[in-house]
């Protein structure tokens, strides 16, 4: 089985690195006049799987947004994600689940198992209870051609709190990383990645032994801005998928006006890496 890391370096070299986001919360449905029940967040989420499709080479859905609505909620869920397999695009899970022991292990199953009905291509996860709570994750992840993303550097102000605290003379982020940098270190294409936020102005940690992909929330409405991702990210920009969700989806609720702010959003992400490229 291809593995994750390599399939997502085939379609990013094909369809560019923009990952669109999936966040159909109470706003959005109500910007786009949808009712506030399960028939206004199928419309909304299947919609932007219908915009999407064919445009970038991933998106991500947030988990939390489809489990408020409860049993029916997590319908809609899985058939979001059966209509990107069935599309060709990559699916990865913003459920950032973290636990230990059985518990972990049931979550791998619920989001990584082949042929599980919430199985996506890539699950973000938690490493704050340790980073070996992870396993179960990880295990199942190499096992069914999946990916992992850790949360190393996230884009929220208290964050630091945690991943900039130091342990052993180094911050627990740039452990974090390093744990899975050693993942990565005989692949081709790492599939396990981290989380680094877009709102940063320089690196804290050192990603360059990294050797996987790198999600970059923060695109858009939080304030980052294309350019930026090279700038903050220097040599590693190619292996990031800077992601954005609000600024896309503002554009519907028609799904053409949605694909073409997509491909808008696309092409500036691309240009920004670009020059940054030909200027370094």
């Amino acid at each position: 089985m291809e593995c994750f890391g390599a399939r997502l370096a085939t379609l990013t070299a094909e369809h560019g690195q923009l990952c669109v986001g999936i966040d159909p919360h109470p706003e959005m449905l109500t910007a786009w006049d949808l009712p506030l029940d399960v028939s206004g967040l199928e419309k909304c989420a299947r919609t932007m799987v219908e915009a999407v499709a064919g445009q970038v080479a991933v998106v991500k859905p947030q988990s939390a947004f489809f489990e408020a609505y409860g049993a029916a909620g997590i319908r809609v869920l899985e058939r979001v994600l059966a209509d990107c397999r069935e599309g060709g695009t990559l699916t990865l899970l913003d459920a950032k689940r973290g636990d230990i022991g059985s518990t972990m292990a049931a979550y791998a199953q619920a989001y990584l198992a082949e042929g599980a009905p919430l199985s996506a291509d890539a699950i973000t996860v938690s490493p704050y209870l340790g980073f070996d709570s992870l396993t179960p994750a990880i295990t199942l992840a190499a096992q069914n051609g999946r990916g992992v993303f850790v949360l190393a550097r996230t884009s929220n102000p208290a964050g630091a709190e945690v991943q900039l605290a130091e342990h052993d003379g180094r911050p627990v982020g740039q452990h974090v990383v390093d744990r899975v940098a050693e993942l990565n270190a005989e692949a081709e294409h790492g599939s396990y990645g981290i989380v680094y936020g877009l709102t940063h102005d320089a690196l804290d940690l050192d990603l360059s032994r990294l050797n996987g992909p790198i999600l970059v929330p923060g695109l858009g409405a939080q304030g980052g801005q294309p350019e930026h991702v090279g700038r903050l990210f220097g040599a590693q920009a190619p292996a990031t998928l800077p992601s954005t969700s609000r600024d896309v989806m503002s554009a519907g609720p028609d799904p053409v006006a949605v694909a073409e702010r997509v491909r808008t959003v696309a092409a500036q992400v691309r240009d920004g890496l670009g020059a940054t490229s030909v200027a370094g």
